[in-house]
């Protein structure tokens, strides 16, 4: 264990799909790597504009989610070289935190010799988390169709339809994801509750058989997003027209600021859809980018190398030019 170094690459999520409110997730092609090594004394290495301002002392997530994963294997490694670096904006609801967590379990896992099981690493990141959703899809990949009870998660894992793209729209301001949940009702109407159920069903049905065109009617939803649409100007308009500029569908990713359409990418006609979500944030004083991301098919992908063997890289020189 000693002389053991893990890299861990671990894909990003959106989450919610629309009405699969805390249950939905899909792994993006937008990633973050942790390093970790045994060591002397806990030291961390950050790279990335994501990273600033995150703790370099044993408060820091990675460092503590490695140390359930410890205690939990029955072993004992108090200190840790921990080095980062990650493509994945952080509180803009692409599953920044589910990433980290995801990566140090499985990170961890790997430098004591795997003793934990896939679903056992799952159950913890879902507690650790609060839902499986976001969790779900960076630890196996692809879609996730989960559910929670408060003890244990449950699973199934979609193959993405080959044709399926997204494009989001990152806002650049941070929306946490207790202030998005604190917007939403404490109840709901049974007509309310009943059309999601039927939406996300729907939704489930569509991408599992490859009925891409179903997806604009069942991407709809009562849940969270109309209460969420004041804290993003703009989205309402999105969300309401994106189909016409070529979407399959749209969402709030996750707990947003971030929104997310879905596109056919055999279809032609989506020329627009990049500069309609665009001039639809500035005309409401908000400045964003846009990415176009395949889902992620693979989870986490893990290296293990001896370091006595392997020279000493920075983790940014390791991982330039992957995908």
């Amino acid at each position: 264990m000693e002389n053991r170094r893990v890299i861990v690459r671990v894909p990003a999520s959106t989450a919610n799909l629309g009405p699969g409110f805390d249950t939905l997730g899909m792994a993006l092609s937008l990633y973050a790597w942790i390093e970790l090594r045994v060591s002397e004394q806990t030291e961390y290495q950050f790279y990335g504009d994501q990273m600033r301002g995150l703790p370099k002392d044993k408060s820091n997530l990675i460092y503590k989610v490695a140390q359930l994963v410890f205690k939990e294997a029955g072993v004992h490694v108090p200190e840790l070289s921990i080095s980062m670096h990650s493509d994945i904006p952080l509180t803009r609801g692409l599953g920044s935190s589910a990433s980290a967590i995801v990566g140090a379990l499985v990170a961890a896992n790997a430098l004591i010799g795997s003793p934990l099981t896939d679903d056992k690493l799952f159950q913890m990141a879902t507690a650790l988390e609060g839902h499986p959703d976001n969790v779900g899809a960076s630890m196996f990949g692809g879609i996730v169709v989960s559910a929670w009870d408060g003890e244990r998660a449950d699973y199934i894992r979609l193959e993405p339809d080959p044709r399926l793209k997204t494009l989001v729209a990152i806002p650049a301001f941070q929306l946490s994801t207790e202030k998005a949940r604190h917007a939403l009702p404490s109840q709901l109407s049974m007509a309310d509750a009943v059309y999601n159920v039927g939406r996300s069903s729907l939704l489930v049905a569509a991408l599992a058989s490859g009925e891409l065109g179903m997806i604009r009617h069942a991407m709809k939803d009562r849940l969270h997003q109309p209460y969420r649409a004041a804290l993003i100007p703009g989205m309402a308009t999105i969300l309401e027209r994106a189909v016409e500029y070529g979407a399959l569908g749209a969402a709030l990713s996750g707990a947003g600021p971030t929104l997310i359409a879905f596109v056919d990418d055999k279809a032609e006609g989506t020329d627009a859809l990049e500069p309609f979500l665009l001039e639809t944030l500035n005309q409401e004083g908000i400045e964003a980018r846009t990415l176009w991301l395949a889902p992620a098919v693979q989870g986490p992908r893990i290296t293990v190398e001896d370091i006595a063997k392997q020279p000493a890289v920075p983790l940014p020189e390791r991982i330039k030019g992957e995908v």
